[in-house]
């Protein structure tokens, strides 16, 4: 019940935003737009601002993320534990391919400006940096939670609530993504992270073998 209640608590505003995309709601526009523009203004005339976003959006990439979870499965293995191993392998891919079905089935085109700072293909909701960024932190969290001492969570979770707005951040301010397609690629990732862990939990035959 505690999973369920916890899944529905992130779906509800990915259902939310998709309706008001959909619906072309006027305030939300506003605000993509508005976001869009401004921070394009700000980073065509703040080189170094640009550069770290750029830095972001690169780290937020899916062939970062999959050379670090192929490292990180490929220990898990190593240390004989197949069920986390899985765990993180079909959580990190299986992401990726939920974003590409969902921005397929929302057909939504990307920002468009007049000087743009970077280039993206593909379509634009949900953002696919934001859900990876969320579902990536938030199971490196996961794996390594027991393994940490207290500074050193509090330390390891801050730095994954920044590392994730930055990234997210870097995708609106690079002109690639509006800033609903950020938030729902937050909301979707929460929402398949806590599925995947529900998912796991359930898939016990041993639990002293996790």
């Amino acid at each position: 019940m505690l999973a369920l209640g916890a899944l529905a608590l992130v779906a509800i505003p990915f259902g939310l935003l998709l309706f008001f995309v959909q619906d072309k709601w006027e305030p939300l526009r506003e605000v993509d737009e508005g976001a869009r523009d401004d921070l394009h203004r700000f980073a065509l005339t703040h080189g170094a601002f640009t550069t770290t976003m750029k830095v972001l959006s690169t780290v937020g990439s899916a062939p970062v993320y999959f050379a670090v979870f192929a490292v990180v499965t490929g220990w898990l293995l190593y240390r004989r534990r197949p069920r986390l191993a899985a765990f993180a392998a079909v959580t990190e891919t299986g992401g990726a391919v939920l974003n590409e079905i969902v921005k397929t089935a929302v057909h939504r085109a990307r920002p468009i400006v007049a000087d743009p700072l970077a280039h993206a293909s593909g379509l634009s909701f949900p953002s696919g940096h934001a859900q990876s960024a969320v579902v990536s932190y938030s199971l490196l969290l996961v794996l390594f939670w027991n393994s940490l001492n207290r500074v050193q969570r509090w330390t390891a979770t801050t730095f994954s609530i920044a590392m994730v707005a930055g990234i997210g951040m870097s995708r609106v301010a690079l002109s690639v993504h509006y800033v609903s397609d950020v938030l729902a690629g937050y909301a979707l990732g929460a929402a398949w992270v806590v599925a995947m862990i529900a998912a796991f939990d359930s898939w016990r035959p041993a639990r002293q073998a996790r």
